[in-house]
Protein backbone atom coordinates (compact mmCIF):
# COMPACT_ATOMS: atom_id res chain seq x y z
CA UNK A 1 0.00 0.00 0.00
CA UNK A 2 1.85 3.48 -1.22
CA UNK A 3 2.25 6.24 1.60
CA UNK A 4 -0.18 8.58 -0.48
CA UNK A 5 -3.12 5.85 -0.17
CA UNK A 6 -2.61 5.12 3.65
CA UNK A 7 -2.83 9.08 4.11
CA UNK A 8 -6.00 9.08 2.50
CA UNK A 9 -7.45 6.53 4.31
CA UNK A 10 -6.04 7.85 7.61
CA UNK A 11 -7.70 11.27 6.81
CA UNK A 12 -11.08 9.60 5.83
CA UNK A 13 -10.68 7.51 9.17
CA UNK A 14 -10.01 11.26 10.84
CA UNK A 15 -12.91 12.91 9.79
CA UNK A 16 -15.63 10.18 10.49
CA UNK A 17 -14.08 9.59 14.67
CA UNK A 18 -14.49 13.91 14.29
CA UNK A 19 -17.97 13.60 12.75
CA UNK A 20 -18.74 10.68 14.87
CA UNK A 21 -17.50 12.17 17.91
CA UNK A 22 -19.87 15.61 17.31
CA UNK A 23 -22.97 13.36 16.62
CA UNK A 24 -22.43 11.24 19.66
CA UNK A 25 -21.83 14.74 21.94
CA UNK A 26 -22.64 18.03 20.66
CA UNK A 27 -26.40 18.37 18.31
CA UNK A 28 -24.99 16.18 15.71
CA UNK A 29 -22.53 17.99 13.37
CA UNK A 30 -24.39 21.61 14.65
CA UNK A 31 -22.78 22.41 17.66
CA UNK A 32 -19.71 21.77 18.61
CA UNK A 33 -15.99 22.21 16.32
CA UNK A 34 -14.75 18.80 15.46
CA UNK A 35 -11.16 17.93 15.81
CA UNK A 36 -9.69 17.77 12.29
CA UNK A 37 -6.29 19.41 12.98
CA UNK A 38 -4.89 15.82 13.44
CA UNK A 39 -4.55 15.03 9.64
CA UNK A 40 -5.85 18.20 7.55
CA UNK A 41 -6.58 17.84 4.09
CA UNK A 42 -3.90 20.00 1.69
CA UNK A 43 -4.09 18.17 -1.50
CA UNK A 44 -6.94 17.78 -4.31
CA UNK A 45 -6.53 14.35 -4.31
CA UNK A 46 -7.20 14.57 -0.49
CA UNK A 47 -10.40 16.09 -1.71
CA UNK A 48 -11.36 13.60 -4.04
CA UNK A 49 -11.03 10.68 -1.67
CA UNK A 50 -13.46 12.69 0.98
CA UNK A 51 -16.38 13.29 -1.97
CA UNK A 52 -15.75 9.79 -3.58
CA UNK A 53 -16.46 7.91 0.09
CA UNK A 54 -19.66 6.39 -1.10
CA UNK A 55 -20.12 5.18 2.80
CA UNK A 56 -20.97 9.38 3.90
CA UNK A 57 -22.54 10.63 0.42
CA UNK A 58 -24.90 8.79 -2.54
CA UNK A 59 -27.17 8.36 0.40
CA UNK A 60 -30.49 9.15 1.07
CA UNK A 61 -32.84 9.06 3.92
CA UNK A 62 -35.97 6.88 4.11
CA UNK A 63 -38.21 8.15 6.41
CA UNK A 64 -40.72 9.55 3.45
CA UNK A 65 -40.67 6.45 1.70
CA UNK A 66 -41.45 4.62 4.50
CA UNK A 67 -44.56 7.32 5.12
CA UNK A 68 -45.93 7.23 2.10
CA UNK A 69 -48.36 5.57 0.01
CA UNK A 70 -46.18 2.66 -2.30
CA UNK A 71 -46.51 -0.09 0.36
CA UNK A 72 -48.24 -1.87 3.43
CA UNK A 73 -47.41 -4.31 5.95
CA UNK A 74 -49.25 -6.92 8.09
CA UNK A 75 -49.83 -6.21 12.04
CA UNK A 76 -47.11 -8.59 12.87
CA UNK A 77 -44.71 -6.86 10.24
CA UNK A 78 -45.90 -3.45 11.57
CA UNK A 79 -45.64 -4.88 15.34
CA UNK A 80 -41.55 -5.71 14.58
CA UNK A 81 -40.59 -2.77 12.93
CA UNK A 82 -37.84 -0.06 14.53
CA UNK A 83 -39.94 2.37 16.19
CA UNK A 84 -39.01 5.12 13.60
CA UNK A 85 -40.71 3.61 11.08
CA UNK A 86 -43.45 1.45 12.69
CA UNK A 87 -44.00 5.05 14.08
CA UNK A 88 -43.67 6.77 10.26
CA UNK A 89 -46.30 3.93 9.18
CA UNK A 90 -49.12 5.15 10.85
CA UNK A 91 -47.99 9.06 10.88
CA UNK A 92 -47.59 9.37 14.74
CA UNK A 93 -47.13 12.21 16.91
CA UNK A 94 -43.79 11.03 18.05
CA UNK A 95 -41.54 9.16 15.72
CA UNK A 96 -38.72 8.07 17.83
CA UNK A 97 -40.13 7.14 21.21
CA UNK A 98 -36.93 9.41 22.89
CA UNK A 99 -34.36 7.75 20.72
CA UNK A 100 -31.76 10.04 19.44
CA UNK A 101 -28.82 9.07 17.21
CA UNK A 102 -31.55 9.51 13.86
CA UNK A 103 -29.95 8.79 10.73
CA UNK A 104 -32.64 10.52 8.29
CA UNK A 105 -30.79 13.66 10.24
CA UNK A 106 -27.37 12.77 10.99
CA UNK A 107 -26.26 11.44 7.50
CA UNK A 108 -26.99 14.67 5.45
CA UNK A 109 -25.66 16.50 7.86
CA UNK A 110 -22.72 14.30 7.86
CA UNK A 111 -22.22 15.27 3.97
CA UNK A 112 -23.31 18.99 5.01
CA UNK A 113 -20.22 18.68 7.34
CA UNK A 114 -17.76 16.98 4.74
CA UNK A 115 -18.81 19.21 1.86
CA UNK A 116 -17.68 22.28 3.74
CA UNK A 117 -14.50 20.67 4.71
CA UNK A 118 -13.89 20.30 0.86
CA UNK A 119 -15.27 23.72 0.05
CA UNK A 120 -13.33 25.68 2.58
CA UNK A 121 -10.18 23.49 1.97
CA UNK A 122 -10.75 24.47 -2.02
CA UNK A 123 -10.57 28.23 -0.68
CA UNK A 124 -6.97 27.96 1.06
CA UNK A 125 -5.59 26.54 -2.22
CA UNK A 126 -4.78 28.25 -5.10
CA UNK A 127 -5.14 27.22 -8.92
CA UNK A 128 -2.76 26.77 -11.04
CA UNK A 129 -3.35 25.95 -14.75
CA UNK A 130 -2.60 22.45 -14.18
CA UNK A 131 -5.21 21.80 -11.49
CA UNK A 132 -7.90 24.59 -12.55
CA UNK A 133 -9.68 21.57 -14.01
CA UNK A 134 -9.61 19.07 -11.26
CA UNK A 135 -10.41 22.32 -8.41
CA UNK A 136 -13.68 23.42 -10.52
CA UNK A 137 -14.63 20.25 -10.53
CA UNK A 138 -14.51 19.57 -7.01
CA UNK A 139 -16.14 22.82 -5.98
CA UNK A 140 -18.96 21.75 -8.45
CA UNK A 141 -19.01 18.56 -6.44
CA UNK A 142 -19.26 19.40 -3.24
CA UNK A 143 -21.83 22.51 -3.70
CA UNK A 144 -24.06 19.99 -5.39
CA UNK A 145 -23.71 17.29 -2.48
CA UNK A 146 -24.21 19.78 0.24
CA UNK A 147 -27.51 20.73 -1.87
CA UNK A 148 -28.44 17.25 -2.33
CA UNK A 149 -28.24 16.88 1.13
CA UNK A 150 -29.86 20.16 2.38
CA UNK A 151 -32.80 19.49 -0.35
CA UNK A 152 -33.21 16.07 1.25
CA UNK A 153 -33.58 17.53 5.07
CA UNK A 154 -36.15 20.15 3.78
CA UNK A 155 -37.80 17.37 2.30
CA UNK A 156 -38.39 15.62 6.00
CA UNK A 157 -37.98 18.28 8.66
CA UNK A 158 -39.43 21.37 6.76
CA UNK A 159 -42.71 21.85 5.62
CA UNK A 160 -43.50 21.75 2.06
CA UNK A 161 -42.48 25.06 0.35
CA UNK A 162 -45.62 27.55 -0.25
CA UNK A 163 -44.46 30.95 -1.58
CA UNK A 164 -47.20 32.83 0.72
CA UNK A 165 -45.14 31.26 4.06
CA UNK A 166 -42.20 30.73 2.77
CA UNK A 167 -40.37 33.87 4.35
CA UNK A 168 -41.98 32.65 7.86
CA UNK A 169 -42.25 28.82 7.81
CA UNK A 170 -39.51 26.92 9.56
CA UNK A 171 -36.70 25.63 7.34
CA UNK A 172 -33.77 23.62 8.26
CA UNK A 173 -30.36 24.59 10.23
CA UNK A 174 -28.54 26.02 7.00
CA UNK A 175 -24.21 24.71 7.75
CA UNK A 176 -22.33 26.34 5.60
CA UNK A 177 -18.82 25.82 7.20
CA UNK A 178 -17.34 22.91 9.17
CA UNK A 179 -16.90 24.51 12.22
CA UNK A 180 -19.55 25.30 14.58
CA UNK A 181 -18.72 28.24 16.64
CA UNK A 182 -22.49 29.22 17.44
CA UNK A 183 -25.91 27.76 17.73
CA UNK A 184 -27.41 26.34 14.54
CA UNK A 185 -30.96 28.14 14.77
CA UNK A 186 -33.63 27.02 12.09
CA UNK A 187 -33.34 29.00 9.09
CA UNK A 188 -36.75 30.10 7.51
CA UNK A 189 -38.12 27.78 4.11
CA UNK A 190 -37.49 30.60 1.71
CA UNK A 191 -33.83 30.65 2.99
CA UNK A 192 -33.33 26.74 3.06
CA UNK A 193 -34.40 26.47 -0.88
CA UNK A 194 -32.61 29.80 -1.63
CA UNK A 195 -29.23 28.08 -0.15
CA UNK A 196 -30.08 24.95 -2.16
CA UNK A 197 -30.44 26.91 -5.65
CA UNK A 198 -28.01 28.83 -5.04
CA UNK A 199 -25.65 25.82 -4.30
CA UNK A 200 -26.75 23.99 -7.17
CA UNK A 201 -26.80 26.63 -9.51
CA UNK A 202 -22.82 27.41 -8.42
CA UNK A 203 -22.11 24.17 -8.94
CA UNK A 204 -23.57 24.52 -12.53
CA UNK A 205 -20.77 26.67 -13.06
CA UNK A 206 -18.12 25.03 -11.80
CA UNK A 207 -18.77 21.38 -12.70
CA UNK A 208 -17.62 19.44 -15.86
CA UNK A 209 -19.68 19.34 -18.93
CA UNK A 210 -20.37 16.14 -20.93
CA UNK A 211 -21.86 13.02 -20.22
CA UNK A 212 -21.60 10.92 -16.39
CA UNK A 213 -18.79 8.46 -15.81
CA UNK A 214 -18.56 5.07 -14.84
CA UNK A 215 -18.11 6.77 -11.01
CA UNK A 216 -22.12 7.17 -10.74
CA UNK A 217 -21.49 9.35 -7.54
CA UNK A 218 -19.02 12.23 -9.24
CA UNK A 219 -21.66 14.46 -10.85
CA UNK A 220 -21.13 16.64 -13.99
CA UNK A 221 -23.16 19.67 -15.20
CA UNK A 222 -26.28 17.75 -15.84
CA UNK A 223 -26.41 16.12 -12.78
CA UNK A 224 -27.01 19.42 -11.25
CA UNK A 225 -29.54 20.86 -13.72
CA UNK A 226 -31.39 17.50 -12.76
CA UNK A 227 -31.16 18.32 -9.32
CA UNK A 228 -32.33 22.02 -9.61
CA UNK A 229 -35.47 20.27 -11.82
CA UNK A 230 -36.49 18.39 -8.91
CA UNK A 231 -36.43 21.13 -6.76
CA UNK A 232 -38.31 23.31 -8.53
CA UNK A 233 -40.78 20.75 -8.72
CA UNK A 234 -40.87 20.50 -5.06
CA UNK A 235 -41.52 24.26 -5.16
CA UNK A 236 -44.64 23.82 -7.35
CA UNK A 237 -42.44 26.12 -10.23
CA UNK A 238 -43.34 24.21 -13.24
CA UNK A 239 -41.96 26.22 -15.66
CA UNK A 240 -38.65 26.10 -13.91
CA UNK A 241 -38.82 22.38 -13.39
CA UNK A 242 -39.54 21.81 -17.17
CA UNK A 243 -36.77 24.18 -18.10
CA UNK A 244 -33.88 22.22 -16.10
CA UNK A 245 -35.43 18.85 -16.97
CA UNK A 246 -35.22 19.91 -20.93
CA UNK A 247 -31.57 21.65 -20.43
CA UNK A 248 -30.81 17.83 -19.53
CA UNK A 249 -33.15 16.20 -22.30
CA UNK A 250 -30.83 18.11 -24.94
CA UNK A 251 -27.66 16.89 -24.04
CA UNK A 252 -29.05 12.98 -22.84
CA UNK A 253 -32.23 11.22 -22.84
CA UNK A 254 -30.99 7.27 -23.28
CA UNK A 255 -33.82 5.05 -21.77
CA UNK A 256 -33.31 1.50 -21.11
CA UNK A 257 -35.30 -0.74 -23.11
CA UNK A 258 -37.46 -3.13 -20.74
CA UNK A 259 -37.54 -5.47 -23.37
CA UNK A 260 -33.66 -5.85 -23.02
CA UNK A 261 -34.03 -6.96 -19.78
CA UNK A 262 -34.59 -10.26 -17.78
CA UNK A 263 -37.92 -10.79 -16.42
CA UNK A 264 -37.14 -13.61 -13.66
CA UNK A 265 -33.83 -11.71 -11.66
CA UNK A 266 -34.39 -10.14 -8.30
CA UNK A 267 -32.25 -7.36 -10.02
CA UNK A 268 -32.93 -6.73 -13.67
CA UNK A 269 -31.20 -3.25 -13.86
CA UNK A 270 -27.59 -2.75 -13.39
CA UNK A 271 -26.42 -0.25 -11.07
CA UNK A 272 -24.29 0.86 -14.24
CA UNK A 273 -26.99 1.64 -16.55
CA UNK A 274 -27.70 4.23 -19.39
CA UNK A 275 -30.55 6.09 -17.64
CA UNK A 276 -28.62 7.15 -14.39
CA UNK A 277 -27.08 10.55 -14.26
CA UNK A 278 -25.94 10.47 -10.28
CA UNK A 279 -26.31 7.73 -8.28
CA UNK A 280 -27.46 7.20 -4.58
CA UNK A 281 -29.51 4.66 -2.59
CA UNK A 282 -31.71 4.34 0.53
CA UNK A 283 -29.95 4.67 3.90
CA UNK A 284 -29.84 0.72 5.18
CA UNK A 285 -30.39 -0.21 8.55
CA UNK A 286 -27.70 -0.25 11.59
CA UNK A 287 -26.11 -4.05 11.88
CA UNK A 288 -27.15 -5.90 14.96
CA UNK A 289 -30.77 -4.33 14.86
CA UNK A 290 -32.94 -6.74 16.63
CA UNK A 291 -36.29 -5.54 14.64
CA UNK A 292 -37.07 -5.21 11.08
CA UNK A 293 -35.99 -1.65 9.28
CA UNK A 294 -37.75 -0.47 6.62
CA UNK A 295 -35.08 -1.43 4.30
CA UNK A 296 -35.03 -5.20 5.50
CA UNK A 297 -39.15 -5.59 5.73
CA UNK A 298 -39.57 -4.06 1.86
CA UNK A 299 -38.16 -6.85 0.28
CA UNK A 300 -39.17 -9.86 2.77
CA UNK A 301 -42.35 -8.83 4.49
CA UNK A 302 -43.45 -5.56 2.57
CA UNK A 303 -46.48 -5.82 -0.06
CA UNK A 304 -46.73 -3.28 -2.57
CA UNK A 305 -50.28 -1.36 -2.95
CA UNK A 306 -53.20 -3.46 -4.31
CA UNK A 307 -54.14 -0.20 -6.43
CA UNK A 308 -50.47 0.79 -7.85
CA UNK A 309 -49.66 -2.71 -8.81
CA UNK A 310 -53.06 -2.95 -10.43
CA UNK A 311 -52.61 0.38 -12.36
CA UNK A 312 -50.35 -1.34 -14.84
CA UNK A 313 -51.58 -2.29 -18.09
CA UNK A 314 -50.94 -6.37 -18.34
CA UNK A 315 -48.56 -5.60 -21.57
CA UNK A 316 -46.36 -3.48 -19.13
CA UNK A 317 -42.99 -4.27 -18.28
CA UNK A 318 -42.80 -2.26 -14.82
CA UNK A 319 -45.04 -4.53 -13.80
CA UNK A 320 -42.60 -7.73 -13.57
CA UNK A 321 -39.24 -5.72 -14.05
CA UNK A 322 -40.34 -3.69 -10.72
CA UNK A 323 -42.39 -5.89 -8.48
CA UNK A 324 -42.43 -9.95 -7.93
CA UNK A 325 -45.48 -11.98 -7.12
CA UNK A 326 -46.07 -13.68 -4.12
CA UNK A 327 -47.89 -17.53 -3.86
CA UNK A 328 -50.02 -15.23 -1.27
CA UNK A 329 -51.76 -13.09 -4.16
CA UNK A 330 -49.61 -10.40 -2.28
CA UNK A 331 -47.06 -8.53 -4.64
CA UNK A 332 -43.42 -7.27 -3.18
CA UNK A 333 -40.46 -5.22 -4.53
CA UNK A 334 -37.62 -6.47 -6.68
CA UNK A 335 -33.76 -4.69 -6.70
CA UNK A 336 -34.24 -1.14 -8.22
CA UNK A 337 -31.53 1.08 -10.09
CA UNK A 338 -28.77 0.46 -7.49
CA UNK A 339 -28.61 -3.33 -8.25
CA UNK A 340 -28.73 -3.95 -4.74
CA UNK A 341 -31.19 -4.26 -2.09
CA UNK A 342 -31.23 -0.44 -1.31
CA UNK A 343 -33.59 1.37 -3.43
CA UNK A 344 -32.86 4.10 -5.88
CA UNK A 345 -32.85 7.83 -4.97
CA UNK A 346 -30.37 9.25 -7.40
CA UNK A 347 -30.88 11.11 -10.59
CA UNK A 348 -32.11 9.35 -14.00
CA UNK A 349 -33.52 10.16 -17.10
CA UNK A 350 -37.29 8.73 -16.90
CA UNK A 351 -37.59 11.18 -13.55
CA UNK A 352 -36.56 14.06 -16.10
CA UNK A 353 -39.09 12.94 -18.78
CA UNK A 354 -42.04 13.22 -16.62
CA UNK A 355 -40.75 16.30 -14.85
CA UNK A 356 -41.05 18.04 -18.56
CA UNK A 357 -44.11 16.30 -19.33
CA UNK A 358 -45.78 17.46 -16.22
CA UNK A 359 -44.62 21.13 -16.81
CA UNK A 360 -45.76 21.38 -20.13
CA UNK A 361 -49.48 19.47 -19.32
CA UNK A 362 -49.54 22.51 -16.76
CA UNK A 363 -48.70 25.16 -19.24
CA UNK A 364 -51.30 23.75 -21.92
CA UNK A 365 -48.78 22.14 -23.92
CA UNK A 366 -50.42 18.97 -24.45
CA UNK A 367 -49.09 18.02 -27.33
CA UNK A 368 -45.35 17.99 -25.40
CA UNK A 369 -46.39 15.92 -22.26
CA UNK A 370 -48.22 13.12 -24.37
CA UNK A 371 -44.57 13.30 -26.51
CA UNK A 372 -42.92 12.80 -23.60
CA UNK A 373 -45.03 10.05 -22.27
CA UNK A 374 -45.30 8.29 -25.38
CA UNK A 375 -41.21 7.95 -25.73
CA UNK A 376 -41.12 6.74 -21.81
CA UNK A 377 -43.99 3.89 -22.43
CA UNK A 378 -42.53 2.76 -25.98
CA UNK A 379 -39.30 1.83 -23.73
CA UNK A 380 -42.13 0.02 -20.86
CA UNK A 381 -43.95 -2.08 -22.72
CA UNK A 382 -43.74 -4.93 -24.33
CA UNK A 383 -42.51 -4.49 -27.84
CA UNK A 384 -45.61 -4.08 -30.41
CA UNK A 385 -47.92 -3.31 -28.07
CA UNK A 386 -48.07 0.16 -27.54
CA UNK A 387 -49.63 2.68 -29.05
CA UNK A 388 -49.09 6.26 -28.62
CA UNK A 389 -51.23 8.36 -26.67
CA UNK A 390 -53.04 11.26 -28.59
CA UNK A 391 -54.23 14.33 -27.46
CA UNK A 392 -57.62 13.32 -28.12
CA UNK A 393 -57.38 10.02 -26.45
CA UNK A 394 -55.38 11.06 -23.40
CA UNK A 395 -58.33 13.39 -22.23
CA UNK A 396 -56.65 14.74 -18.70
CA UNK A 397 -53.09 15.01 -20.18
CA UNK A 398 -52.02 16.26 -16.48
CA UNK A 399 -53.59 12.90 -14.84
CA UNK A 400 -52.26 10.84 -17.10
CA UNK A 401 -48.86 12.38 -16.38
CA UNK A 402 -49.06 12.27 -12.83
CA UNK A 403 -50.30 8.49 -13.05
CA UNK A 404 -47.43 7.72 -15.01
CA UNK A 405 -45.19 9.60 -12.70
CA UNK A 406 -46.60 6.81 -9.90
CA UNK A 407 -45.88 3.83 -11.47
CA UNK A 408 -42.30 4.95 -13.05
CA UNK A 409 -40.62 6.27 -9.97
CA UNK A 410 -42.29 4.50 -6.96
CA UNK A 411 -39.96 3.22 -4.44
CA UNK A 412 -37.43 5.99 -5.24
CA UNK A 413 -37.94 8.31 -2.52
CA UNK A 414 -39.63 11.52 -4.48
CA UNK A 415 -43.85 9.95 -3.39
CA UNK A 416 -43.26 11.64 -0.36
CA UNK A 417 -42.66 14.86 -2.18
CA UNK A 418 -45.12 14.30 -4.55
CA UNK A 419 -47.98 14.43 -2.07
CA UNK A 420 -46.92 17.38 -0.25
CA UNK A 421 -46.51 19.70 -3.19
CA UNK A 422 -49.95 18.27 -4.83
CA UNK A 423 -51.68 18.74 -2.07
CA UNK A 424 -50.18 22.16 -1.31
CA UNK A 425 -51.93 22.41 -5.34
CA UNK A 426 -55.50 21.10 -4.03
CA UNK A 427 -55.13 17.66 -4.83
CA UNK A 428 -56.96 16.65 -1.55
CA UNK A 429 -55.39 13.41 -1.80
CA UNK A 430 -56.04 10.97 1.91
CA UNK A 431 -53.61 8.27 2.84
CA UNK A 432 -55.27 5.28 4.97
CA UNK A 433 -53.35 2.72 6.75
CA UNK A 434 -55.50 -0.45 8.51
CA UNK A 435 -53.85 -2.44 10.71
CA UNK A 436 -55.88 -5.98 11.93
CA UNK A 437 -53.74 -8.07 14.36
CA UNK A 438 -54.69 -11.24 15.29
CA UNK A 439 -57.75 -11.07 17.26
CA UNK A 440 -59.19 -9.73 14.39
CA UNK A 441 -59.42 -6.04 15.88
CA UNK A 442 -58.64 -2.92 13.09
CA UNK A 443 -56.65 0.02 13.67
CA UNK A 444 -57.28 2.60 11.33
CA UNK A 445 -55.37 5.65 10.99
CA UNK A 446 -55.59 8.85 8.43
CA UNK A 447 -52.95 11.31 6.96
CA UNK A 448 -55.23 14.39 5.57
CA UNK A 449 -54.20 16.23 2.67
CA UNK A 450 -51.70 18.71 4.51
CA UNK A 451 -51.73 17.74 7.49
CA UNK A 452 -48.87 19.41 10.00
CA UNK A 453 -47.85 15.36 10.50
CA UNK A 454 -46.17 15.75 6.81
CA UNK A 455 -43.42 17.74 8.53
CA UNK A 456 -41.66 14.92 10.74
CA UNK A 457 -40.20 16.09 14.01
CA UNK A 458 -36.70 16.84 14.79
CA UNK A 459 -35.12 14.22 16.59
CA UNK A 460 -35.16 14.12 20.62
CA UNK A 461 -31.34 14.05 21.01
CA UNK A 462 -30.83 17.02 18.41
CA UNK A 463 -33.54 19.36 20.11
CA UNK A 464 -31.72 18.94 24.00
CA UNK A 465 -28.06 19.60 22.79
CA UNK A 466 -29.47 22.94 20.72
CA UNK A 467 -32.26 24.86 22.68
CA UNK A 468 -31.89 27.27 19.03
CA UNK A 469 -33.80 24.59 17.24
CA UNK A 470 -37.56 25.22 17.83
CA UNK A 471 -39.96 21.32 17.15
CA UNK A 472 -42.46 20.74 14.26
CA UNK A 473 -45.72 21.04 15.97
CA UNK A 474 -47.58 17.46 14.78
CA UNK A 475 -51.09 16.30 15.69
Amino acid sequence: MSRSFRSINLLLLLLALSAMWVACHKDDFLNKKPSTTLLVPTMLSDFQALLDNVKVFGIVPTLGEASADNYFVSYLTWSLMLPREHNAYIWAKDLYNGQGGQQDWNVPYQQVYYANVVLEGLKSMKKSPDSTAQWNALEGAALFCRAFAFYNLAQLFAPAYDSATAETDLGIPLRTSSGVDTLSARSSVQATYDQILNDLHSAEVYLPTGLPGKTLNRPVRIAAQALLSRVYLSMRNYPKARACADSVLQVYSTLIDFNNLSLSTPAPINMFNAETLYQASFLGAPSGVAYFSYISALYSTTWIDTSLVQSYDTNDLRRVIFYRSRPSDTTSLKFSYTGTAYPFGGLAVDELLLTSAEGAARAGDAVTAINNINILLRSRWKRGTFTDYTVASAGDVLHLVLDERRKELAFRGLRWTDLRRLNKGGANIILTRILVDSAQNAKRDTLAPNSLNYTLPIPPDVLSLNKAIQQNIRN
